[in-house]
Parts: structure tokens; C-alpha cells; sequence
């Protein structure tokens, strides 16, 4: 078509220009991510691709349908009720930092993964699904910013599990993180929006035990997940293994769909076995072969890598109600193993009776060990604690308090009032009923200038972990002793202190040796899923997700118990 010269052709060309101009912004806008906190409808909006229609090409033999009968309730928190003056301020002062992280992360990075606190930008760190706003929402609901909430509810009720620019998925992530969120969020506030996500995202999960031996993948590949071309592991952290169970049985619970349950009961048998053939008899070791179901040696540890499974032994006899004894013969058979293998009290020059964990190399004819500490091992406290009130163990609570207050001990010695996330220690001769602190086992130390107690420091950082304070959370609740409180509230000030940066936002500290270090760029999306709603729940009023009736997940995401 000729549209002519002149005046009038410029004016054809204007209106063209104008209306390729106004479709672009309008695709732009279309495509944004749009904070929305208004009270219209919330829209559920389906995956693109339904994994629940994919038909098993390895089916479990049979489904295996949750334990009958009236769950146990079992007393865990101490009941008396405190709350202060000093810690409904303190409450508020946490609050008001979740909400300062939150603002930051929502003005610079909303949609995305994760925010980068330094160039005000952000990362699609784990999927591009916007890990962040999944992991607060249980956040948000307990500290009462309902709009918030609201307006994150509204963006994953349109999240397409399909739409990621990864070809696999990193399953251990995705479950405690993703579904762990999504779950807690949904057994808060029965939003239905939130256990349909739930539900897409654990029908595409499920796939990962689509295996020959229906033992779970480290990696769901989905192109090969559609086509059944998926293989057994033939090394698997043990975390990767055993940590979908609190989801995925909690879903079954909340949906009466036992396929769920019955993926993750076949692991549960695999452990006894593992258990029983170990060479330390009660452990699991760090990495095991899910082609042959075997694992009786190698590197073992309550961290990285094995942490979680051993942390959801107890509480999945929590979650179920007393009503499997097989996870609470694992739970106490891992809790004694450990005692007599993994645990060391460190020489320190103030002679503290504490206790850390640490890891052993260990095979049928020697086992060695490494007083290395983990900031990710700090757990270990909350698991004692906890599991001494399940299982009627005072022992595990005198456990529980050593180990804790190894953790607060590690907090205090540095000049930051934080501890590393990896250290070296000394350990008490285990001959020895005194331990008396010698230099002379320090040399290394004194010449890098470290506290006294510490030999070496192979990784000075902080990422923002909650471990610490987790297991804080757990003795306070238990024993509702101030001295939890008032060491928590030592931490909180000089872990916000530290991680503090320009613009609103908190990042990894990069060495908290020194008193005043630089910050990576990065603010973990568990500063705000986890560590600072640990920190607000010391100070909260006790009926917030009391542990009578509440049972979390590794990442604190907080799942009902049945009643």
C-alpha cells in the first residue's frame, strides 16, 4: 500500500511510530512484576504444564496410607507466660527490621530471587520464582503486615512452575524453601490460592523419585523427568535424601493424597537400614549410594550436607503424633551416636563446660576426627532440646544446653559479637576431668591475632544464618530461662549491626574477625525466612506458633500439627 508524500505521510509515520511505542511500554508493563496489595480477588492462575497428569514410569507398588488413629498431643513448650515491657520493644525493634528488609527487597528486587543489598539490584539466585517472597510469607503473617501479605499471595498464586530458565531443578532447595513456605503460609491462613501452588510444585517434585529404585534425585532434569529417563544416584548427600519428608507427609495430610507420604516412607526404611550397617552404629554418613542403597562409611556429621535428616528424625514423630515408632528409634539412635562420636567440649581459656560438633572420617578399621565448627551446626542445640522433650530425655537437655551455649560462647569471643561460619578448635583431653587451657595448642591462632580458643579460621564470613539463634528459640520456648532472651537480644544487636548497609538493606558480613569488615553483595533470602522471624519469636507472645501445636521445617517455616 502507498501511503503517500509529504505532510501526510509524515503524519502516517508519526501515528506508527506512536502506536509501536505505546504497544512496547504496554508489554513491558505487562511483563513487570506489579507489587499489588489490593483487596480485589486474588486470581489463581495455573502452571502451563501439570505435573500431577504425568504418569509414573517407575509407580510404587503400593501407596501407603498415613498411621490411624488420634495423634498424641506431646508437651513441649514450658507454659509460663512472661512478657515484658522490655520485650514487646525488643519484638518491635525486630519487626521493624523485617519490615525495613522487606521495603528494600520490594522496592529493588520484587519478583526476583534474591536481592542484591549493595548495587541495589537483584539475582535470580534459586529459579527465578521469586524465592524471596515465598520464604516471607509466613514472615509477613505473623508479624501482621496483612497488605504485604496479600500482595505476595497474589504474586505466587500466578507463579509458573514451568517458566524457569534452568533445565534442573535443585530439589533440597526448592522443597524446604518453596514448598516449605507455601505450606507454613497456607496452614496460617488457610488462603486456598497457597495450597494450590503447593500442590503444582509437589506433583512436580514427586517426579524426582521416579527412579528405578524410587529413591529421590539431587537434581530434577525435567526434560528427562517427562520421559522417564531418570537414574538412580550413585552419591547423594544425606540431606538431599531425607529432607522432603516433613513436606511432603504434611501435604498428605492436608490434601488425603498418600503418594506423597509414600515417596518419602521408602527413604524412611532405607535409614534403618543405613543405621543399622553403619560403622558408627546410629549414624548415617554425609554421602550414601541410592543405585545400591548403601552407605556405612566415609564423613560423618550433624553439618553440611547431612544436617536436615538427622534434624527431621524427631520432628516427624512430632508431626505425626507419637504414632511412629520407627522415627523415633531413629531419632534416639542418631542423638546417642552422636553423643559418643561427634560431640567434643573445645578447650577455652575461661575453662566453659560446652559442647560442639564436630566431624569424623571413619571406615571399618580406624575413624579420625576434626574439631572444625560449622555456623550451620548450630542446629544441633534446638535438635537436643526438642527431642529431650519428645522422648522424655533429660539428658538431651542437659545436651542441648552445652551445645547452645557453645554457639553463644563462639558469638561473644569475637570482635564482632558474631561467629564464623567455619572454625578450628582444641579439644579437652578426654582423659581428663578438668581442662586446663594450654597456649602452646594455639600457635597458629595467636599469629593470625584469633581469640583466645580458636586455632584457625578457614571461613571468616557471615551469611546472615539463623542456626545459631534457632536453637536459642528452642531453649527459651522450653525452659523460659531469661538468660535465652538476653543472649539472643546481644546477638540481634550486633548481628544487625554488622550487616547493616546503606539503603535499608542487611548483607553477608565478610569477616567478622575484625570488629568493622566489609559486606558481599548479597542478602540470603533466609535472613528474612528464617533468622529474623527467630529472633522476633523469642520476643513474641508465646501462643504465636507454640511448639505444642507447631512443628518447622529446617528453613522455620511453620506446619500445624494434627489434632
Amino acid at each position: 500500500m502507498i501511503i503517500g508524500s509529504g505532510r501526510v505521510a509524515r503524519r502516517y509515520v508519526a501515528l506508527l511510530i506512536f502506536a509501536l511505542i505505546s504497544l512496547g511500554l504496554w508489554r513491558s508493563q505487562a511483563s513487570r512484576p506489579v507489587f499489588d496489595s489490593s483487596s480485589k480477588p486474588i486470581e489463581y492462575i495455573s502452571s502451563r504444564y501439570n505435573w500431577g497428569e504425568l504418569k509414573p514410569f517407575h509407580p510404587p507398588e503400593t501407596l501407603v496410607q498415613l498411621p490411624l488413629g488420634t495423634p498424641k498431643t506431646l508437651s513441649i513448650q514450658n507454659s509460663t507466660a512472661i512478657n515484658t515491657a522490655e520485650s514487646v520493644i525488643r519484638k518491635e525493634r525486630i519487626r521493624a527490621v523485617f519490615k525495613e528488609s522487606w521495603d528494600v527487597y520490594k522496592k529493588h528486587a520484587w519478583g526476583k530471587d534474591e536481592l542484591l543489598p549493595l548495587s541495589l539490584s537483584s539475582t535470580k539466585s534459586l529459579h527465578g520464582w521469586g524465592a524471596q517472597i515465598v520464604d516471607a510469607l509466613d514472615g509477613l503473617w505473623i508479624m501482621g503486615f496483612k497488605d504485604d501479605f496479600r500482595a505476595a499471595v497474589r504474586f505466587v498464586s500466578a507463579i509458573d512452575w514451568s517458566n524457569t530458565h534452568d533445565e534442573a531443578v535443585n530439589v533440597f532447595e526448592v522443597t524446604i524453601r518453596y514448598l516449605g513456605g507455601l505450606i507454613s503460609a497456607y496452614d496460617l491462613s488457610e488462603e486456598p490460592q497457597l495450597l494450590f501452588k503447593a500442590t503444582e510444585l509437589a506433583d512436580m517434585l514427586y517426579t524426582v523419585f521416579d527412579t528405578p529404585n524410587r529413591y529421590p534425585q539431587r537434581w530434577l532434569d525435567l526434560a528427562k523427568a517427562k520421559v522417564g529417563s531418570q537414574k538412580d544416584e550413585f552419591s547423594m548427600g544425606l540431606a538431599g535424601a531425607g529432607s522432603m519428608c516433613l513436606e511432603f507427609t504434611r501435604l498428605s495430610q492436608i490434601t488425603g493424597d498418600p503418594k506423597y507420604y509414600t515417596a518419602v516412607e521408602r527413604v524412611k526404611k532405607l535409614f534403618v537400614k543405613l543405621q543399622q550397617g553403619s560403622v558408627l552404629p546410629g549414624l548415617i554418613p554425609q554421602t550414601i549410594n541410592l543405585e545400591s542403597g548403601t552407605g556405612s562409611e566415609g564423613t560423618f556429621t550433624f553439618g553440611a550436607e547431612a544436617d536436615s535428616t538427622f534434624e527431621y528424625f524427631p520432628k516427624m514423630f512430632q508431626l505425626l503424633g507419637a504414632s511412629d515408632e520407627v522415627y523415633r528409634n531413629l531419632s534416639m539412635n542418631s542423638l546417642d551416636s552422636g553423643k559418643d562420636y561427634l560431640l567434643f567440649r573445645p578447650m577455652t581459656a575461661t575453662n566453659e563446660d560446652i559442647l560442639l560438633p564436630g566431624i569424623v572420617n571413619a571406615d571399618a578399621k580406624q575413624k579420625s576426627m576434626l574439631y572444625n565448627m560449622e555456623h550451620l551446626a548450630c542446629f544441633t542445640g534446638g535438635m537436643y532440646a526438642l527431642s529431650g522433650k519428645l522422648f522424655n530425655r533429660q539428658d538431651y537437655l542437659e545436651t542441648a544446653t552445652r551445645l547452645t551455649n557453645g554457639c553463644i560462647w563462639l558469638y561473644n569471643i569475637f570482635p564482632s559479637g558474631i561467629m564464623p561460619e567455619v572454625s578450628q578448635l582444641v579439644p579437652c583431653p578426654e582423659d581428663s576431668t578438668t581442662c586446663k587451657y594450654n597456649e602452646d595448642k594455639f600457635i597458629s591462632g595467636k599469629t593470625a591475632k584469633l581469640p583466645q580458643g580458636i586455632s584457625w579460621v578457614s571461613h571468616k564470613e557471615y551469611r546472615l544464618r539463623p542456626e545459631a539463634i534457632e536453637s536459642v528459640f528452642y531453649m527459651w520456648r522450653i525452659t523460659k530461662d531469661q538468660r535465652w532472651r538476653d543472649e539472643a537480644w546481644k546477638m540481634w544487636e550486633s548481628v544487625t549491626k554488622a550487616a547493616k548497609v546503606p539503603g535499608g538493606g542487611y548483607a553477608m558480613v565478610q569477616n567478622v574477625v575484625q570488629a568493622d569488615s566489609g559486606h558481599a553483595d548479597s542478602m540470603e533470602t533466609f535472613w528474612l525466612g528464617e533468622t529474623v522471624k527467630y529472633f522476633y519469636l523469642i520476643f513474641e507472645d508465646d501462643a504465636v506458633l507454640n511448639l505444642d501445636d507447631w512443628v518447622f521445617n529446617t528453613e522455620a517455616h511453620a506446619f500445624k500439627l494434627a489434632s
